[in-house]
């Protein structure tokens, strides 16, 4: 088994753990170094990650009572076309490891780029007016010079239509599900999701074969949000999956526009909410999404998103810090230390420098993580 292959194998395993959760996820990551790692090192440097010093024997024990079982799920997923993305691969998206509630595992249909240079989260109602198809087919018309990706929920509505209209205009489009990949919901979209497969594609956290539940699509909303670079709302009610999805995409710092609609009409409560609470900003255009996101029809491969390109002009002590925290997503500054083996003194200004040049925030509890 190559190393690519056995660090997907053991993340899956270690998230099937009931315990565990992005958290203590990142956690074991941080102190081990990485989740195969965790079953090897002493059981007193285990104790000392946050949350579960208490269970560390206890959760080993389930951790390793998992790995036969995510081996089948790799199986059944090799059998059935599906790919799966754990935290620390190439193919996990970088913009998840930048929220806190991240996804420990996805699972991923199609050919989709889950690391696009642009991506565009395209939501509303799914009781959507003539009025507000039409807008979401203008608002992805009009994002064709800059080449992102749509990214949408697949449901009824707004999201459908989003993905029918970048598929029309030859943009890449995600869905994100709250069912498994291999049960698409609603099934009356199943021939968009097959169009999807061969410019985009589908995506879920939930393994396949399992049961739908409710409950899964206010959390799909987060991978929505998280995955996109800005999110329009186009049409929605004062209540709804839609503004889950902007209040979380608000939570996690991303750039909200809603579209102003009709003062009289239900669905333009949520969109008119947004924007009098300052929630999200106006959209009249493209260009807002261009002036917030600084992008230029011109180079269409360049956004915040590839700043890892201009790393190479730092000192390597400097790419080296920015490799960790980007591998890990967050990381203590303890962590970082005993890993670059540099001073406190030493760590603490060239972390000061990364900030200024903004490619690196601090966050509570002396972690770090990058700006994207």
């Amino acid at each position: 088994m190559s190393n690519l292959n056995e660090t997907i194998h053991h993340e899956l395993a270690l998230s099937l753990v009931p315990k565990i959760g992005p958290a203590i996820f990142r956690g074991i990551l941080a102190y081990a170094g990485d989740a195969k790692n965790f079953l090897k090192i002493p059981k007193g440097k285990a104790e000392k990650i946050p949350r579960i010093s208490k269970q560390i024997i206890s959760i080993r024990n389930e951790f390793e009572s998992k790995l036969k079982i995510a081996d089948d799920i790799i199986n059944d997923c090799l059998k059935k076309g599906i790919q799966v993305a754990t935290f620390s691969s190439e193919s996990f998206p970088e913009r998840l490891k930048n929220i806190e509630d991240f996804p420990l595992v996805l699972f991923v249909k199609g050919n989709a780029d889950l690391n696009p240079s642009r991506a565009i989260g395209i939501v509303g109602t799914r009781n959507c007016t003539e009025y507000g198809r039409s807008v979401t087919r203008k608002v992805i018309e009009d994002l064709i010079p800059y080449k992102p990706t749509i990214i949408s929920g697949l449901a009824y509505g707004i999201d459908i239509e989003a993905h029918r209209a970048a598929l029309q205009f030859d943009l890449p489009t995600i869905g994100v599900l709250g069912s498994s990949v291999d049960s698409v919901y609603p099934s009356v979209h199943k021939n968009t999701a097959k169009e999807m497969l061969e410019n985009g594609g589908l995506i879920s956290e939930y393994l396949p074969g399992s049961q739908m539940h409710p409950s899964n699509f206010p959390q799909r909303n987060r991978i929505i949000a998280g995955l996109s670079d800005a999110l329009v709302v186009v049409e929605a009610a004062i209540k709804g999956g839609a503004l889950i999805t902007a209040e979380i995409a608000y939570g996690y710092n991303k750039e909200v526009f809603a579209i102003p609609g009709n003062l009289q009409s239900p669905l333009s409560e949520g969109c008119n909410n947004l924007i009098s609470k300052m929630k999200a900003s106006i959209y009249t255009g493209v260009k807002n999404i261009e002036e917030a996101l600084s992008w230029s029809k011109e180079n269409p491969q360049e956004s915040k998103f590839t700043k890892e390109k201009s790393w190479i002009n730092f000192p390597k002590e400097e790419q080296d810090i920015l490799k960790l925290i980007k591998d890990k997503g967050e990381i203590e500054i303890d962590q970082l230390a005993m890993l670059t083996n540099l001073s406190n003194t030493s760590l603490s200004s060239k972390l000061l420098n990364l900030e200024f040049e903004g490619l690196i925030k601090s966050k509570p509890g002396k972690r770090y993580a990058l700006v994207f």
